[in-house]
């Protein structure tokens, strides 16, 4: 089996536990309080919480399938069929709710994993270098730094499923950043020498992985208590994707080939992508909140 087919197949598996992962998540950032607290309250209160570390050792299996599938495929790959997690989480979600997902969810459900195989196939995406330099980086921190800043103002001045949505897109981005660093850990990994295991700790992208990890997580857990399932997760499921590509291109160097005919297709299909993104959340107002 070639590398890619490979990657593909452990980029699926790896969705179909961050989605149960993510499922997990939501419901225990709903339960776990009825008072209104701060981002940082409601994380220390779920790092309390049995269920929350169910769904992170369960979303820890999908993470480690991510970064095998990262260490054989291009982050362009890899991340746009994560984007089917969404098909996975959306049923076990209205399972553990009591209630069904409706046609028109299954529907642009469905159209947001026909863009994804459409963006993998005709894409045609290669892999480039496992790690950017700093030059790149400092302008990828002042550049999406400060468009996430405006969106956490942006969650503080509005509630519901526009908090939900702005929330969604933080934690979606500092996963996108997370898949690109994990590419560059993943190069390093090597843990049978002590040679090696000193090579790991020696590289930067390490300790900003983990820093971008726990804030991926708390702002995760933010944006599934702002809103329904149907508002975050759709949000962050597709800008997870779209910043850790961008970031694929413009940090590692990786390369799209569609051929001439071929962009028109991948132009619709993240055109299809944004619009069945926005409406899975406009079905916020018609899906009760747990607990």
């Amino acid at each position: 089996m070639a590398k890619a087919d490979l990657a593909a197949l452990l980029a699926v598996a790896a969705a179909f536990f961050i989605a149960i992962g993510d499922v997990i998540h939501q419901r225990t950032a709903h339960e776990v309080t009825d008072e209104p607290v701060g981002h940082l309250a409601l994380f220390v209160r779920l790092l309390r919480d049995g269920r929350w570390w169910l769904g992170s050792g369960v979303a820890a299996v999908g993470f480690a399938l991510q970064a095998a599938a990262l260490g054989l495929g291009s982050v362009l790959l890899v991340q746009a069929l994560l984007v089917t997690s969404l098909l996975f989480a959306l049923p076990i979600s209205a399972r553990l709710s009591g209630r069904r997902v409706t046609r028109w969810q299954w529907l642009w459900a469905a159209l947001l994993a026909a863009a994804v195989a459409v963006i993998v196939t005709v894409g045609n995406p290669t892999a480039g270098a496992s790690r950017g330099s700093l030059n790149t980086w400092l302008v990828v921190v002042g550049v999406l730094g400060t468009g996430l800043a405006l969106c956490l103002i942006g969650a503080r001045m509005w509630s519901g499923p526009v908090s939900a949505v702005l929330l969604g897109v933080v934690s979606g981005a500092l996963w996108g950043v997370f898949a690109v660093l994990t590419k560059a850990v993943v190069d390093r990994l090597d843990v049978t020498s002590v040679a090696g295991v000193i090579e790991l700790l020696r590289t930067p992208e390490l300790y900003a992985w983990a820093l971008v990890a726990l804030a991926g997580t708390a702002m995760q857990q933010a944006s599934f208590r702002a809103g329904s399932l149907t508002a975050s997760l759709p949000t962050m499921t597709v800008a997870e994707p779209l910043v850790g590509s961008i970031l694929g291109i413009a940090v590692l160097g990786e390369t799209l080939r569609p051929g001439e005919a071929g962009w028109f297709l991948l132009v619709v299909a993240v055109a299809v992508m944004i619009a069945a993104t926005a409406a899975l959340a406009r079905g916020e107002a018609a899906v009760r909140q747990p607990g």
